[in-house]
């Protein structure tokens, strides 16, 4: 499932009515009348301005302008803290020099990953979508954290500071095992 689509449902289910008018208004110039008078939902605003390309996952200014006019910062914050985390513009042809040490993080973790995670600095929210995006896969969520951790770190993903938080969580063998 596509993460900006999931923040865009979000976004839409905790929209007023009242903020949804003023949306609407606000897109007046950009889209048409007829269309915005069959708009009954946030989803649906945001799906036209899918189509007509004035949001993507890659050009969110002109979707926090409109949340910032609505006195929504709450939600600006949110698509903020989405872009800053590298859902949006993430570089995928970074080599992968920990798929070794994370292989043995995730034979050898088992339900504390969340732990382990939280020690790397890695945030609830990311946790609650890798969860989200693999509900019955335990081994799974822990190595998508762990290459969601890569990518939000890049070039300071060190295997020292994954040694160093697993020691901090009394997960001293595994730790002793990614050394080896």
């Amino acid at each position: 499932m596509d993460p900006f689509l999931t923040l865009l449902h979000s976004f839409s289910s905790s929209l007023s009515d009242a903020e949804l008018c003023s949306l609407k208004f606000l897109c007046r110039e950009k889209i048409g009348k007829r269309k915005l008078e069959s708009v009954r939902s946030g989803g649906e605003l945001f799906s036209i301005l899918l189509e007509q390309q004035l949001i993507a996952s890659h050009e969110v200014s002109f979707l926090g302008g409109l949340l910032g006019s609505i006195k929504r910062e709450d939600l600006v914050s949110q698509l903020k803290q989405f872009v800053e985390e590298g859902e949006v513009n993430a570089p995928d042809d970074q080599p992968d020099v920990h798929e070794k040490p994370f292989e043995v993080i995730c034979e050898n973790v088992g339900r504390d990953w969340k732990i382990l995670m939280r020690k790397l600095g890695f945030s609830e929210v990311k946790m609650d979508r890798v969860v989200a995006a693999n509900p019955f896969n335990l081994r799974e969520q822990l190595a998508q954290s762990l290459r969601e951790w890569q990518k939000w770190k890049g070039r300071d993903a060190k295997v020292t500071d994954l040694i160093k938080a697993l020691r901090g969580c009394n997960m001293n063998l595994v730790a002793d095992r990614v050394e080896q």
